[in-house]
């Protein structure tokens, strides 16, 4: 893990303009199921409190793989200032384990095509050919297993 940030569990809120910054150019960034009680937004700060990267992990139905307790990463986001640091590393891997601690066997995601390969660093593997999300561009379907 990143020694130079700490991964922690937070309001909805807190990870939004960070969201809309880095993956809606200043839009709206909040998505259906935010406030779902079962989802989760992690936020990776920096030794000063700052917000530096955030995820969303939600229980959701795999539409690739069938597996008993599958969840969802979405709306993954670092700053630009600490790409390269581990801090999307340190997310993944906080994530991942909180999914497993609560149950989940597998974990998906729509990722960008310019993404994949964090991704596939981080254990997932590409299970679909490249699709376009609009207007966000184009994505593939990325899976890990958890046991």
């Amino acid at each position: 893990m990143n020694p130079q940030v700490t991964v922690e569990e937070v309001p909805v809120g807190v990870v939004l303009p960070l969201r809309s910054a880095v993956l809606r150019d200043g839009g709206p960034a909040d998505l259906p199921g935010d406030d779902d009680p079962a989802t989760v937004h992690l936020a990776a700060r920096t030794a000063d409190g700052r917000v530096a990267g955030v995820v969303r992990l939600s229980p959701a139905p795999c539409p690739w793989r069938d597996a008993g307790a599958p969840w969802q990463l979405r709306a993954m986001a670092t700053d630009d200032a600490v790409r390269g640091t581990g801090t999307g590393r340190a997310l993944v891997t906080a994530g991942l384990a909180l999914v497993g601690a609560r149950g989940g066997d597998l974990v998906w995601c729509n990722a960008r095509v310019t993404a994949a390969g964090f991704y596939e660093r981080m254990g997932f593997t590409v299970v679909t050919d490249p699709f376009d999300v609009p207007p966000i561009g184009r994505h593939v379907g990325m899976v890990t297993g958890l046991r």
